[in-house]
Order: C-alpha cells, then structure tokens, then sequence
C-alpha cells in the first residue's frame, strides 16, 4: 500500500497527480495548516523529523523530497513518464525533474514572503518579479516547438513543473504575456488525471 502524507496546498498535490497518472493504488492522509502561520501541522514530524510534506510511505520506507519522490515512483515502474530513450529528451527530462525545485521556487517563496509583509516588502518585489520573469520567458520559448517540457509526449517532468508554474500565475506573474504557458497549464487542468487527484487532495489553490 502506498500511503501520501498530503498537506493541503502544497507540494503533494503533484505526488496524487502522479500516482493517478501512472494508475496507482494510494491512500490518502490530509493534514490541514496552521490556520495562522500556515506552517505544516506539527503531527508530520511523527513520520519524518522534518514534518514537511510530501510524505510518502511505501516498500517499507518513509519518502520525502518531492523530485525525488517522483524519480522513485518513476523508476518503480519501469520508467513510465520517465526519461525517454533519446538522449536529449532524456537530459531535458533530469533537467526540469530538478529546475522545478531548485530554480523555480526560490524566487517564488521569496515572493511569497515578502507579500505578507505588506508595505515592507514592496520594495523588494520588482526586482522578484523581473528575476522570475527570465525564467517565465525562457519556458515559454521553450514551449515554442512541443506541447510538454521534456518531449513530444506528457510525462513526470510535466508534473514536476506544475507546481511552480501554477504559482506563478498565482503570484509571480504569469500572465498572457505568456501564453504558450497558459495553454500549457490549460492542458495539464484538462487531463483526467489531473483532476481526479484534485478529488482525492481536497481543496487546493493552485498553489
């Protein structure tokens, strides 16, 4: 039995989505915010010492890390929404797998932060957004010749991706300004897997 540890609003949405996506037998386990810090309940740090979510208990062994989550899940079975046999599709696939996290969400949360400080962070939030501004240019061009990130076809990069992209129309300005991205976020909202993890998750704000 595979068992998610699922923080509302966070991260582990990807991890339902995938595991709808690859046909995966789950259950699920919310744990609700801190309505006042919107910090992690302090119940997940019983599962792992660092209390964040994704958690993911499965072959006898507690998960954490989202991308590295997803490559397990990935390589479990048999690479499907893995990287392809093409070498730079392949590249393209490690790539974004590890771009979602370590690119994309530093000047996200930055963003995030510095909007609760109301008047004090407004300062700092032009330079945010033009520094994450590069990177909404860059995958829209990159979006220019395919309809997912890594290749021609749908796979884990695609869900690794969501996240940060989601936030960025949210809060980091994602707008028709890029529109290959907006058709891109369309198609990933289309799919059935898609939404039938949003069913499993519960209330989620598209980050």
């Amino acid at each position: 039995m595979i068992v998610v540890h699922h923080l509302e609003n966070s991260r582990s949405q990807r991890i339902l989505w995938l595991l709808e996506e690859l046909g995966l037998a789950y259950e699920v386990r919310r744990y609700a915010r801190d309505p006042k810090t919107m910090l992690a309940p302090p119940e997940l740090t019983r599962i792992h010492p660092l209390g964040k979510s994704p958690l993911v208990e499965i072959d006898g062994q507690v998960l954490a890390e989202t991308g590295a989550i997803v490559e397990y899940l990935v390589m479990r079975e048999g690479g499907r929404l893995g990287p392809a046999t093409d070498p730079a599709v392949g590249q393209r696939w490690r790539h974004y797998i590890h771009y979602a996290e370590g690119s994309m969400m530093p000047p996200l949360l930055a963003l995030l932060v510095v909007g609760r400080l109301g008047l004090l962070g407004r300062p700092a939030r032009k330079p945010l957004l033009a520094m994450f501004a590069v990177h909404l240019r860059w995958l829209d061009a990159e979006l220019a010749t395919r309809d997912w990130f890594a290749g021609d076809t749908f796979s884990a990069a695609d869900v690794m991706m969501s996240f940060p992209l989601e936030a960025g129309r949210s809060r980091g300005g994602l707008d028709d300004r890029y529109p290959r991205l907006q058709a891109w976020l369309a198609r990933i909202h289309a799919r059935t897997g898609y939404r039938a993890a949003l069913q499993k998750g519960g209330p989620y704000a598209f980050a």
